[in-house]
């Protein structure tokens, strides 16, 4: 039974999540409730929790903090963000710290419930290993020429080895975790037993044949935990369909690279906005092996593809540049890259829409990228459009045509989506926060922000808490 912990500072919030959703029909339990993060780490002390749903925005101690904090305390511990609105830099820094999902509490509706869990339930299930079970002898050296490792990447279900093998003396099978074994044989049956388990490769889902040599002189618990060492780092990159057997080595060390450079990840995240990777092989390839350099962890990979696509969703769902669909899971890079090449098809298909060139489309793009990342400039489509190489007017009317509002509009548009976040997740002055987007002026920045929302700043920040 997974244990669930709810945190956040609203009751109705916490008591209407506790009761509404199907929790036992996917083996959760919630087992209790805080009101805060410093309240919530006082519940991990006292009994185990297995996921926490937790709000951001939150008095003593925010969202952030408490993740920030859990992580350290409780690595093992699932995390999930609840979040009033799609506030996306908080959302981007909770994923990159580790949650594995986020719920927006303003689309969560009754039929969804059922699909939020399953979702929920999917990632838990992905990224927890089942205890192996080896026999006693797991300390003793292997004396086989080579191992061999059959590995399902399907972990969506439990896998069942399908097929008896014909032995040919001592032969042993063991299962290394869930969806993955491995089997040693004598060197006068290891062909056969080579032969037998690569025509087994079709009957197993997501599968590869892993061949391991170097392994005399090294105990079944160390083969064990190098297979499922190199299962989570190397095989995530290296799995394709098309080529399921894998010699390797166990002389090799196969781990993750570092934790990941912001500058890294910006310049992935600029590539994906900012150049023409849908449309030219050259660009695309290039992206590709930005991302695959990085070789993130699985977790921290969805993070980083959920980031894009919220921030692309946000800037273009509702123009004629189209929305992007997020790859709901996925246990291999190559799924990965089979959804960004659907992705790539999918925007191809919203620019051929418009009546503009690929050229004044990535301009447009471009021009809102830069506006979105510096809000503190005071931007012109006068200067904007000097900056690309376009004349004013025709600027002016493209980025219209194209993003549905004028420049000007679309300009105070993401100014005050931008300090909404910061009214509803920061307890920073108004002042503080209408520079931050751009106005110097603290009055005209209430009198803006009223206009496009009915409220003052100090309004808005007071219903939504």
């Amino acid at each position: 039974m997974i244990k669930v912990l709810i945190v956040d500072d609203d009751k109705l919030v916490r008591k209407g999540i506790s009761s509404a959703m199907p929790w036992s029909e996917f083996n959760m339990e919630v087992v209790g409730e805080a009101s805060n993060g410093a309240k919530a780490l006082d519940f991990l002390k006292s009994q185990p929790v297995d996921l926490m749903l937790t709000d951001l925005a939150m008095p003593v101690m925010s969202g952030i903090e408490l993740m920030r904090a859990a992580r350290q305390l409780y690595p093992k511990l699932h995390i999930v963000v609840l979040t009033l609105h799609q506030d996306f830099d908080y959302i981007q820094e909770a994923l990159r710290l580790g949650a594995i999902d986020y719920i927006a509490k303003v689309q969560l509706e009754k039929e969804q419930f059922e699909h939020v869990l399953h979702r929920i339930h999917t990632r838990i299930d992905g990224l927890t290993n089942i205890n192996p079970r080896m026999p006693s002898q797991n300390e003793i050296n292997v004396h086989y020429q080579n191992v061999y490792a059959l590995v399902s990447q399907d972990h969506k279900s439990d896998q069942k080895w399908p097929l008896e093998l014909t032995s040919q003396g001592e032969e042993i099978r063991w299962e290394v975790e869930r969806n993955s074994w491995m089997w040693a044989a004598p060197q006068y049956g290891e062909e056969q037993l080579f032969h037998q388990l690569k025509e087994s490769l079709d009957q197993v889902p997501q599968s590869t044949l892993l061949v391991l040599s170097d392994v005399q002189q090294r105990t079944w618990s160390q083969i064990k935990d190098w297979i499922m060492n190199y299962t989570e780092t190397s095989l995530f990159y290296a799995y394709n369909p098309h080529e399921q057997v894998i010699a390797v080595s166990m002389n090799e060390e196969y781990t993750f690279s570092k934790e990941p450079q912001d500058e890294d990840i910006d310049r992935i995240k600029k590539s994906w906005f900012q150049t023409p990777w849908a449309h030219h092989d050259s660009y695309y390839n290039q992206l590709i092996e930005q991302f695959k350099s990085l070789q993130l962890r699985k977790g921290q990979l969805m993070g980083l593809l959920y980031s894009i696509v919220m921030e692309w969703n946000h800037l273009f769902a509702r123009t004629t540049l189209g929305k992007i669909s997020m790859i709901h899971s996925f246990e291999s890079w190559y799924e990965v890259e089979e959804w960004i090449k659907q992705t790539a098809a999918g925007i191809r298909k919203s620019d051929e829409k418009t009546a503009y060139s690929q050229e004044i489309i990535d301009a447009v793009k471009k021009a809102v990228m830069i506006m979105q990342h510096d809000m503190e400039q005071a931007y012109t489509a006068s200067g904007l459009s000097q900056q690309l190489n376009i004349s004013r007017s025709y600027f002016s009317q493209c980025f219209k045509d194209l993003m549905g509002k004028t420049f000007n509009e679309y300009s105070r548009f993401i100014r005050v989506e931008k300090s909404k976040e910061y009214l509803l997740n920061t307890n920073n002055t108004i002042f503080w926060i209408a520079e931050r987007v751009g106005y110097t002026d603290e009055k005209y920045f209430s009198r803006i922000f009223r206009e496009l929302t009915g409220h003052l700043p100090s309004e808005y920040r007071q219903l939504g808490r």
